[in-house]
């Protein structure tokens, strides 16, 4: 299957967008005055992310202008995540306005609560778009929980990372300590989902009435040449460079909070890293139930 840049863009986002504003949310929702200074350039970074990634998804469709026509059905996944896109921007609205009518920068725990689980639905909803039984690579809740580790682990750093570059005396313990859990959570999603479609060859169905009259005892596709190609990118890139490289930044920076500029743009760096190259695997592995030969 052809890779799908607009969408490999777009549900990068999303999940980076969706888990920052939930990190910022967290933040403010524990109450102890942490990350005052950086709830708006972490609110203006979520807002830059979320719009990005809604132009990107445009440029996936060969008449974008006619997108509008999709929205009439309730069940499509393109109606859903706009329903969730367009209910996280009036909380992210709500929320921006609390933030800057209070004095010290803090919005309403209720809201900044509502901000997290809609954020969470959001990638949920996101991800649940791609899976179809007829694509077995995609079909699997693990891919679900795969785009929930990516905003587990992008969200928090980018939160780390902002705290840290505004206000050089912020507290950045329970960020990091969100960090830490977001990455390790990322690194068991990657890996569970990798290992799901690193198994994916056994849920295919052959028909072999079609072949290529140039080499008639040759399979057309090769399927297990497929998946073997995909291991670079899901183990190197999407596992070790993309969960657990963010993770052990998480941890040292932890230990060494003034550290966290730094490693937390290489933990972000990484972490984008992974999620391309494990969107690149999904694509590649995403060909039909039926493999003719």
């Amino acid at each position: 299957m052809e890779l799908q840049w607009p969408l490999i863009i777009f549900t990068t986002l999303i999940a980076w967008s969706a888990g920052l504003f939930a990190s910022q949310c967290l933040v403010a929702a524990a109450g102890k005055g942490e990350g005052t200074k950086a709830q708006m350039p972490a609110w203006i970074v979520a807002a830059v992310l979320l719009a990005v990634g809604g132009i990107a998804v445009f440029f996936h469709l060969e008449h974008w202008e006619r997108i509008f026509n999709g929205f009439g059905h309730l069940t499509s996944g393109i109606t859903q995540e706009l329903i969730c896109i367009v209910v996280l921007a009036i909380v992210a609205i709500v929320y921006l306005v609390l933030v800057m009518r209070d004095a010290d920068k803090k919005p309403n725990k209720a809201v900044a609560w509502i901000g997290v689980v809609v954020s969470v639905i959001l990638v949920l909803v996101t991800a649940h778009s791609y899976t179809m039984a007829a694509r077995p690579a995609w079909d699997s809740v693990l891919w679900l929980l795969y785009m929930l580790g990516n905003a587990c682990v992008l969200g928090p750093c980018t939160m780390a990372l902002i705290m840290a570059a505004v206000d050089k005396d912020a507290d950045l313990g329970f960020v990091g300590m969100l960090a830490v859990i977001g990455s390790a959570v990322a690194t068991v999603t990657a890996v569970a989902y990798g290992a799901i479609l690193q198994a994916v060859e056994g849920s295919f169905t052959s028909v072999g009435y079609y072949f290529d009259p140039t080499h008639p005892t040759a399979g057309m596709a090769d399927l297990s040449a497929t998946v073997a190609d995909q291991a670079m990118l899901v183990w190197l890139g999407a596992v070790v460079v993309g969960a657990v490289a963010p993770l052990l930044c998480a941890i040292f920076a932890k230990k060494q909070p003034k550290m966290w500029v730094t490693l937390g743009i290489v933990a972000v760096i990484c972490a984008v890293i992974g999620a391309i190259c494990m969107r690149i695997a999904f694509y590649n592995l995403g060909i039909s139930v039926f493999m003719f030969y």
